[in-house]
């Protein structure tokens, strides 16, 4: 089957810059559960909030290309962070990060400040929908 994603863009909103509002999708579905900043071997190299964010893409982009999709076939992408000041203030850095990564693939975005992960390290979480 072939896969088929259209972003969604309702008249009159003011683009979207770095995501899409929405994303229309056919095919078979990958779910991958929560990333967080450390390798394969679960070790964190560093505490740096972007550092973390890079790692947890990489490791997003490992699941779906085991899955055989890649970062063209994502519809949405929930980060959860734990001080949303360390997004906001590294978001020109995190979208280097994020192209070198994922390229110009902008699914349907949400990001969510929460009190703490499960691993007392981790500053970033993030899963993942991709349709192929």
């Amino acid at each position: 089957m072939t896969h088929s994603n259209e972003v969604i863009q309702p008249d009159g909103w003011a683009p979207a810059k770095g995501y899409a509002n929405g994303v229309k999708a056919t095919g078979t579905m990958i779910f991958v559960g929560g990333q967080i900043g450390w390798t394969a071997d679960q070790v964190f190299e560093t505490d740096d909030f972007v550092g973390q964010c890079e790692q947890a893409l990489k490791n997003v982009r490992a699941v779906l290309e085991a899955g055989g999709a890649g970062p063209e076939h994502l519809v949405r992408l929930t980060w959860f962070v734990t001080d949303k000041r360390a997004y906001l203030q590294t978001l020109k850095e995190l979208g280097r990060v994020y192209r070198d990564v994922m390229g110009r693939n902008f699914p349907a975005m949400t990001m969510v400040e929460v009190k703490a992960l499960v691993e007392d390290r981790a500053r970033v979480e993030i899963e993942a929908t991709a349709v192929l």
